[in-house]
């Protein structure tokens, strides 16, 4: 695939979307109907009567784990972050053959390196100066109290003023008139570090409707010398092509649907908001910087991508869920003693991480708490649970039987204090609270549990075989599964 045109094709030969005719308005009654396809599991839409624009909307590209894996061109997450652990092994080669095998690593992942091109699809229009006009992009107004529309599916490019380094981001973007909007990125965001290096005015470029695993790297939490382009490119299986901007000094994918220049002033800041957000509340109204949009560039006949985000399941937990088990392979390169993990779509993903642990010694799982808590975006996590390596984290039920049986509250919590994300409500305070850890481990007489640590209750192997067996013979319908097996 090379652009979101191919996607969306694909889509429609694996009967994976659903093309609206009717009129719908960007108003909230795009918002109501993905929210209920979403949330039943449903495909693909693409709007294709938009009141006020004549581009077409296509939402919840990512809706469904089946549908993100097509996207990221991968039968499984599990498969990709194999690939993932074998192209980022830290390890230090030992021999002449393991040598050869890590310089083959760097030159497969320097053939994923973007690449530069003349023209560009993005770029058939070109709208400059007093001929851009915001409104004619169909863009959504999510929810009741929303302060506007949101641009909600933007890839934000940067560059580092120090390093000269380029950094893609998705920060959200409130169109205020017909040539700026509000620049949503947080305080902890590598592009809201470039803004307040850049000591001047800063140029940025933004990117809408781009091949889906262009638009996932935007949102992968990467170590900052890794560039997203690359990592799309690892993702495709081939270079990102690029093109440069024809008003600033940024380069962004050239198969891109439309394109925003312009520039952002350190001494400018409005505010933007409420927004509906993934937490489920409203991220309430703050100041933010000013994006002034000097160029508008689309393709003949864009198609506008956009998604909406609340209360769970919504496209972005399927999105996030992707990142936890691509991610866990390179979490394991600096704790493999961790089994697997899982950060609950309830939670969004920065608010509970749950991690089985092959537990060694004493206190164990607390240095994986204190791992997670300093470990990039997984240091804004409110609540991490670690449990046994027999327990599957994905199993809440199994969860909480854990916790709540294993668990002596004053031994086995840990409260303490570090960096919330942004958009945490519940603390007093603004980017930092409090945080919890919750140890639910069989514990030693080493950690001070004298007691007799008592047996799971587990049925007999050759018994449960036995039954298995005869199961068809007893007239009690299908076997029924066992937890725990």
């Amino acid at each position: 695939m090379k652009d979101l045109r191919d996607f969306i094709r694909s889509l429609r030969e694996r009967g994976d979307l659903a093309v609206v005719d009717h009129p719908v308005d960007p108003v909230l009654e795009i918002a109501e109907i993905a929210d209920r396809v979403v949330k039943a599991g449903g495909p693909a839409l693409l709007f294709r009567n938009v009141t006020g624009s004549t581009m077409p909307v296509l939402i919840n590209q990512f809706g469904g784990h089946e549908r993100t894996q097509f996207a990221l061109r991968t039968p499984s997450y599990e498969a990709l972050g194999k690939r993932m652990l074998d192209l980022f092994d830290l390890e230090m080669p030992e021999g002449m053959l393991e040598k050869v095998k890590a310089l083959g690593r760097l030159k497969d992942l320097a053939n994923f390196a973007p690449k530069m091109v003349k023209k560009g699809a993005c770029q058939e229009v070109v709208l400059r100066g007093d001929d851009v006009d915001l409104g004619i992009l169909p863009v959504l107004k999510c929810w009741p109290l929303d302060g506007g529309r949101f641009i909600t599916l933007p890839l934000v490019y940067t560059r580092d003023p120090r390093r000269g380094v380029r950094n893609t981001g998705m920060y959200r973007l409130q169109v205020y008139d017909r040539n700026t909007t509000g620049m949503h990125w947080h305080l902890h965001k590598d592009a809201a570090e470039h803004y307040r290096e850049a000591g001047g005015r800063m140029e940025v470029a933004v990117a809408i409707g781009t091949d889906p695993a262009v638009t996932y790297a935007a949102t992968a939490p990467l170590p900052g010398m890794v560039d997203e382009m690359m990592f799309a490119g690892f993702l495709r299986g081939e270079p990102v092509e690029m093109v440069k901007c024809v008003s600033v000094d940024l380069e962004v994918p050239a198969h891109s649907e439309i394109v925003l220049e312009g520039y952002v002033d350190p001494d400018e800041r409005r505010v933007e908001g409420p927004f509906g957000d993934h937490t489920g509340y409203y991220s309430l109204a703050d100041e933010y910087p000013v994006f002034h949009v000097t160029a508008l560039t689309h393709r003949t006949d864009p198609i506008y991508s956009t998604t909406i985000v609340g209360a769970p399941p919504m496209e972005d937990c399927f999105i996030a869920k992707a990142t936890e088990q691509l991610f866990l392979p390179l979490l394991r390169l600096t704790l493999p003693e961790v089994v697997d993990m899982d950060l609950p779509m309830e939670g969004v993903f920065h608010n509970c991480a749950i991690l089985s642990l092959r537990k060694s010694y004493p206190m164990h799982a607390r240095k994986i708490m204190h791992a997670v808590w300093g470990t990039g975006q997984l240091q804004f996590t409110k609540f991490v649970i670690v449990v046994d390596a027999d327990v599957n984290v994905h199993d809440y039920g199994q969860v909480a039987w854990r916790v709540f049986n294993n668990v002596d509250p004053k031994r086995d919590m840990v409260i303490t204090e570090g960096p919330l994300d942004a958009l945490d409500h519940s603390s007093p305070t603004a980017f930092w609270g409090g945080k919890v850890g919750i140890d639910a481990t069989r514990k030693t007489a080493a950690e001070g549990h004298t007691r007799e640590w008592p047996p799971d209750i587990a049925m007999s192997a050759n018994v449960v075989a036995k039954v298995d067996a005869m199961w068809a013979e007893l007239g009690l319908g299908d076997l029924p599964g066992r937890a725990g097996r």
